[in-house]
């Protein structure tokens, strides 16, 4: 499928052509993966420019590629000359949803966006032919390089927004302009950029300048933040506002979620219908962010109902829940890969999904935790207050990496302190080293602290 023609990108970026005239069936930035008809596009960052890239792009099956510069032996090449190639992506993005016409949801939130975005995507794609962004490309050029990435007759969109400091959410939205707008929850998150939650609610909703007119804001009705944000969705003129969650007055309402191992059962209260149906992945917070799922799907005009009954083939996003067995010393152990980041909300829930976890007989639930960043002054007693959910939920034992995470190992109980280093580096072979058949170890930190490493260590084998 033919996503860009030299004429279409050249008209979108107001660029120069140089060279032949091309077809592209796919958009990249990252030279490394380019695939056949790629249009690579050339940014340049603080530490690498992409134009030292060019060549080897096209040699390796680009179509073209957009330049603000030409690079030295490129002469010749097919090539879209325009004054900035981050802007060139922008207008990109830009032209490709004014040639849209599918429905399109957007989401945000403190924690869940990549889950419920991958929910949505599984649900919708069931009704019709669905793109969304991969990955959490839910940034400043992960936005609109998925837009640009939208093939023109999808019936259905759904795309990521992130942000971690105020404002960044408007220029996003105002490149997706979503039919609904999704809020999955408002936590303490990214706190060192913020000076309350009340601040983060307002950056969240910045979501809502962007939706089309007659556009749906999907809010959590259990959030203590559900009334600024609902009245932020109205001061723009949103004035069709659906909740979830287990509160009363939700529009989707949790009745109750059986949580085991494998999945999560939700009964739920949809308006006036009862539905009962299954998440393929386990947690109370994959439960209550279906509801939202749920929600949107209907006022996109799609079945609601079938969606619901389609999340039971959901898998977790790499590094989100991933379960998978290693061989150790006398059979095998459950590793569940939370690695790919943290906060102190999203930190307890996998807490809690460990606790659903069933160890084989004399074996341990165990915990190995790297730091949660971004959380400014509040960080050394939201490490700490970690502990109460260890507790409660019973974890047998907990390694932790990190200067931050050695204020939750200090309040730990004695016996549930396991091994501590200062980095996931040094912390990797000493959990691979306490491993034993049949444990079940949940691994989690931010991004930055990369447990990830502690992960790869574990699937070497024990």
């Amino acid at each position: 499928m033919i996503l860009w023609t030299s004429t279409q990108a050249q008209a979108a970026t107001g660029g120069t052509p140089m060279g032949p005239s091309w077809q592209a069936t796919g958009v990249s930035i990252d030279s490394r993966s380019i695939a056949k008809g790629d249009l690579f596009i050339a940014l340049a960052g603080p530490n690498h420019d992409g134009h030292a890239y060019v060549k080897a792009s096209i040699e390796a099956g680009a179509a073209a590629a957009l330049v603000h510069t030409i690079p030295e032996g490129c002469e010749g090449l097919p090539l879209l000359l325009v004054a900035d190639t981050m802007a060139g992506l922008q207008a990109l993005g830009k032209a490709s949803r004014d040639r849209s016409n599918a429905r399109i949801v957007a989401v945000t939130g403190s924690v869940g966006k990549t889950g419920t975005k991958e929910m949505l995507a599984l649900a919708l794609s069931q009704q019709g032919a669905t793109h969304w962004s991969v990955g959490s490309f839910n940034n400043h050029w992960g936005v609109p390089l998925s837009l640009a990435r939208m093939p023109e007759d999808v019936r259905f969109a759904v795309f990521e927004l992130g942000m971690n400091h105020p404002g960044e959410i408007i220029p996003l939205v105002a490149m997706v302009r979503p039919h609904v707008a999704i809020v999955t929850t408002v936590e303490a998150v990214h706190t060192a950029f913020f000076k309350s939650t009340e601040e983060i609610a307002d950056a969240k909703a910045e979501i809502f300048t962007g939706l089309v007119e007659g556009g749906v804001a999907v809010l959590n009705r259990d959030n203590r933040h559900f009334r600024r944000l609902a009245d932020a969705a109205k001061a723009v003129g949103v004035t069709n506002i659906l909740s979830f969650g287990s509160h009363i007055d939700a529009d989707a309402r949790l009745l109750d979620c059986a949580v085991d191992p494998e999945e999560t059962a939700v009964f739920t209260l949809l308006k006036d219908r009862a539905l009962a149906y299954r998440v393929g992945v386990p947690g109370l917070h994959w439960a209550m962010n279906s509801l939202a799922v749920v929600l949107a799907v209907g006022a996109l005009g799609a079945d609601a109902e079938a969606a619901a009954r389609s999340l039971s083939g959901m898998n977790p996003p790499m590094g989100r829940g991933e379960r998978f067995r290693v061989a150790v010393t006398g059979g095998t152990a459950e590793i569940i890969d939370e690695s790919y980041n943290a906060s102190p909300v999203s930190m307890k829930a996998a807490i809690a999904t460990l606790a659903a976890a069933k160890p084989a007989k004399g074996a341990r639930r165990m915990a190995v935790l790297g730091d949660m960043l971004e959380l400014g002054d509040d960080a050394p007693a939201l490490h700490a207050g970690i502990a109460e959910a260890i507790t409660a939920w019973n974890i047998d034992l907990v390694h932790t990496a990190g200067p931050m995470m050695a204020h939750l190992r200090d309040a730990l109980p004695p016996e549930k302190r396991g091994e501590h280093a200062a980095n996931s580096e040094e912390l990797a072979p000493m959990v691979k080293a306490a491993v034993k058949a049949g444990d079940v170890v949940v691994v989690k930190g931010s991004a930055g602290s990369r447990m990830n490493r502690v992960v790869k260590t574990l699937q070497e084998g024990c």
